[in-house]
């Protein structure tokens, strides 16, 4: 993959591809994330220089918008410029490319209200049964930026209430890394709650009460972030920025290669985890 982004980089040959190409090239490299900035900057600027917008069909809009904010890349000018294009195309989605375009803005926090309105709720209402479980989770992040990190209206109540219970109902899972750090959280004297459900929905690996403070402290393994980088994927983006925003708590991550750092010592851990939490030493 990344030699192939390379020799299209190299070859600049983007001018010679057409929408549906250039959307299915960056889909793929969302879809395995696979990172490589200097591809989607190409095709963002080829796309933007263009101005070929309006000649992308429902899905590949929809597909190129989805690999941008998967890949956790926050280039507003991509995103802004699509929205005409996009509100054109509403009644044309189908469910996951009126999901998934929801999605996108959501994390990329572009305020778009020329594509999310009257038109947009109704498209969605229409379409009410057709939406699968991933497919509601998105709308119900859309509908926390909308109406809480925004003033905005949101998802009519039978389809909120349907795409809560689709959010939520995913089974949390514990790993070894999330284990070790809560134990030694505990060592270093604090109480911490694990897999705590939020106001927002959301659920957090482990809250603390640090002086009179609520901290979440989020566990963030590989699958948090693109490929073997250290840049976070759109959905961690998403909801580092919600819960403190929706919550009112502060949110602190654990990323696997500080961890993996530090060894088998726990003392080294007990340090490291009395810094991020803001404790003085030794109490």
């Amino acid at each position: 993959f990344e030699a192939m982004g390379d020799q299209i980089v190299a070859s600049k040959h983007l001018k010679d591809f057409k929408p549906q190409e250039l959307s299915n090239t960056v889909w793929a490299y969302a879809t395995v994330e696979v990172s490589h900035p200097k591809l989607f900057e190409a095709v963002a600027n080829h796309i933007v220089q263009s101005d070929c917008f309006n000649q992308f069909v429902p899905q590949a809009l929809s597909n190129t918008l989805w690999a941008y904010a998967t890949m956790g890349i926050m280039d507003k000018q991509l995103y802004s410029s699509f929205v005409p294009a996009a509100a054109k195309l509403v009644g044309a989605f189908n469910n996951q490319g009126l999901s998934n375009i929801a999605w996108v803005y959501a994390v990329a926090d572009v305020d778009a209200p020329a594509l999310f309105n009257g038109f947009y709720i109704n498209a969605c209402v229409e379409k009410n049964d057709g939406f699968k479980i991933e497919y509601l989770r998105q709308l119900y992040q859309w509908h926390l930026w909308q109406t809480k990190e925004k003033s905005n209206a949101g998802l009519p109540q039978d389809l909120l209430g349907r795409s809560y219970k689709a959010f939520i109902s995913e089974d949390p899972t514990v790993s070894k890394f999330q284990d070790d750090v809560v134990s030694q959280i505990t060592s270093i004297g604090l109480d911490p709650q694990e897999e705590v459900l939020m106001d927002s929905g959301y659920r957090i690996d482990a809250v603390v009460e640090v002086n009179g403070n609520t901290i979440g402290v989020e566990v963030d393994g590989p699958h948090h972030f693109v490929g073997k980088s250290r840049s976070p994927l759109g959905r961690t983006i998403l909801k580092r920025r919600q819960v403190p925003a929706i919550d009112g708590i502060e949110l602190v991550s654990v990323p696997y290669w500080e961890w993996d750092k530090l060894g088998k010592s726990r003392t080294k851990k007990q340090e490291y985890l009395r810094k991020l939490l803001g404790l003085a030493e030794g109490s």
